[in-house]
């Protein structure tokens, strides 16, 4: 790899940082240049309506831990203008041109409008950012009455409950009838608006907004159904929408987001990935139709997953097909879901208690399966993911028969031994996923889901497969495309569509050297690996030492062939 390349990665956030840790982990030796319209370093950003509001932390202590081994240059407060894909530029402020060798698109989302609100009154907030979430502090430490949150989703829910913690009086105000909708399920989502009402949380539902009239004292809301709200601070949390505007014009398909393959290449572009809330891609497990996913976790393993498939080129890709995971808190009581409960056109209860409100609730399309949502049920969970992989089996791969990312299902776990939190995720935010527990820290097993074969063409006899030393070498060979997917012994390729396939022990080895590079990274950070203690909010920021998987990197118009990664792990090409 020559040291002058470039990478660029649009986008200071979660997703833009695990990305850059992913393409040193893979061996990249060139300039990572990391644009970020923000001007603070990446943090955890779920924790803005939660503990940043009620002061159980302050904005020092939401930051991510960085790897030391990322070396990137952070161009801070830096928002991208446009995108010329033909001439690989990047446009900053000020007419600065940023040429890429590879381009990552991590631009996040920004909070939606709502029509109407005069949002250059200074008592009218929304919720993105760390400075959003400061401005509301002082806001609410400042002054004195009704703070109205308009929205009853997830972020309306979280900063209703923070704002009752610090003992001030809340409404919402929500055009659903209940909390949370449809993302729940009506069992979960009427325990939720109970637990509320039962706080003494003001309640205005299934209403819209019909007037704002700023004065003196505060902000007059007058709703549909004859209330009037008198708010001293208004908190505006109705969704948000993709960050796209810098891209209009460059030739890339933007439809809610940036539209991928699903290897996350962007349709329309060529060298350019993209990943987290922005984009918008089709996952192979769950029907292949094109969808965004703002959930913390997604935005870690589609960064890594991304870089990855930069490095490898559009024909070497894997497919990104996550089972999305997330979880939310109010009240002491924990939300969790995994899959894709929008998908779901019926409901079912799967798991309940008759003592007290715990609950699990499964979305389901045309008999299968697609989400689950939990409410104080994590070892419930736990047990009924095992179906929710099972009942959502890959149903394509790439050209080249490669096995698609994803992390391991709980049952694998299980069966190796390896404990799993009842966190169920990987970090603060993760949600119902599945990973390596050492104390508190979770990391991602790389290898694949529930035992499925792909078919693909298998590679003449006596000829490489492709960039890596682990392919079969023609026929009689090992094939590289199952590797470490739990599948079972097999030790021949055969058929002009062959099933390639390894022998189990292999996957059980590649797990096992995955463990003991992580207890030695713990040892020689002087670290105990039966108890990995990290604080709350940097429980998903420790680099995760995955063995890499690809050897070719960035492509160039100047290199006719793929160049290939240097330093001791280097193969030829």
């Amino acid at each position: 790899m020559r040291n002058e390349e470039r990478v660029v990665i649009a986008g200071g956030g979660l997703a833009g940082l695990r990305a850059g840790e992913r393409l040193r982990e893979l061996g990249f030796r060139g300039e990572v240049v990391i644009v970020s319209a923000e001007r603070h370093l990446p943090y955890h950003r779920p924790a803005l309506s939660k503990e940043a509001i009620n002061g159980e932390l302050h904005a020092s202590d939401l930051r991510l831990s960085i790897s030391r081994e990322l070396n990137a240059i952070w161009r801070l407060g830096t928002a991208a203008t446009h995108l010329e894909p033909d001439r690989r530029i990047v446009g900053l402020p000020g007419g600065e041109e940023l040429g890429y060798d590879g381009l990552i698109i991590a631009t996040g989302v920004e909070p939606r409008h709502l029509q109407g609100a005069p949002r250059q009154d200074q008592r009218i907030h929304v919720l993105r950012t760390v400075d959003d979430a400061i401005a509301i502090k002082r806001a609410i430490n400042s002054t004195q009455g009704l703070v109205v949150v308009v929205g009853g989703g997830l972020i309306g829910c979280e900063m209703a409950a923070s704002v009752k913690s610090m003992g001030r009086d809340v409404a919402i105000v929500s055009r659903s009838s209940t909390l949370l909708g449809s993302a729940v399920g009506k069992n979960i989502a009427d325990t939720v608006t109970e637990a509320h009402r039962a706080r003494g949380v003001r309640m205005a539902m299934g209403v819209k907004i019909r007037h704002w009239m700023p004065q003196a004292g505060g902000v007059a809301i007058h709703l549909s159904d004859g209330q009037v709200f008198f708010a001293a601070v208004v908190v505006i949390a109705v969704g948000a929408s993709p960050s796209v505007a810098w891209l209009r014009g460059s030739g890339l398909v933007l439809d809610d987001g940036v539209l991928c393959e699903p290897t996350c290449h962007v349709v329309g572009g060529t060298d350019i990935v993209a990943a987290g809330d922005v984009a918008q891609w089709p996952n192979l497990r769950f029907g292949g139709r094109p969808r965004r996913v703002e959930h913390w976790l997604n935005a870690v393993e589609m960064g890594r997953a991304a870089a990855e498939n930069l490095l490898a080129g559009r024909e070497g890709s894997r497919p990104f097909t996550p089972v999305p995971r997330f979880w939310t808190e109010q009240y002491g009581m924990r939300i969790q879901g995994s899959g894709l409960p929008s998908m779901g056109k019926d409901t079912t209860t799967l798991a309940g208690s008759r003592k007290d409100h715990r609950t699990i609730t499964g979305f389901v399309d045309d008999g299968r399966l697609v989400g689950m949502v939990g409410l104080d049920a994590p070892t419930a969970m736990i047990k009924l993911s095992t179906e929710l992989w099972r009942q959502n089996r890959v149903v394509g791969v790439g050209a080249d028969g490669r096995r698609p990312q994803h992390l391991v299902p709980p049952e694998r776990l299980a069966e190796s031994g390896v404990g799993v939190g009842a966190g169920m995720g990987v970090g603060a935010e993760s949600g119902a996923g599945a990973g390596v527990r050492s104390g508190r820290e979770a990391v991602p097993v790389p290898y694949d889901a529930p035992p499925v074969r792909f078919e693909a063409p298998a590679p003449a006899a006596g000829a490489g497969a492709g960039a890596s030393g682990e392919r079969g070498a023609g026929d009689g060979a090992v094939g590289w495309v199952g590797a470490r997917a739990g599948l079972p012994p097999a030790d021949r390729v055969d058929g002009p569509s062959g099933r390639f396939e390894v022998p189990r022990a292999q996957a059980v080895a590649q797990f096992e050297e995955y463990r003991l590079r992580f207890e030695a990274r713990a040892r020689a950070e002087k670290l105990d690996p039966e108890r990995y203690d990290v604080p709350r909010q940097q429980q998903e920021s420790q680099p995760l030492p995955v063995p890499p998987a690809h050897a070719p990197v960035v492509r160039t118009r100047s290199h006719p062939r793929p160049l290939v990664r240097t330093g001791p792990r280097a193969r030829p090409r």
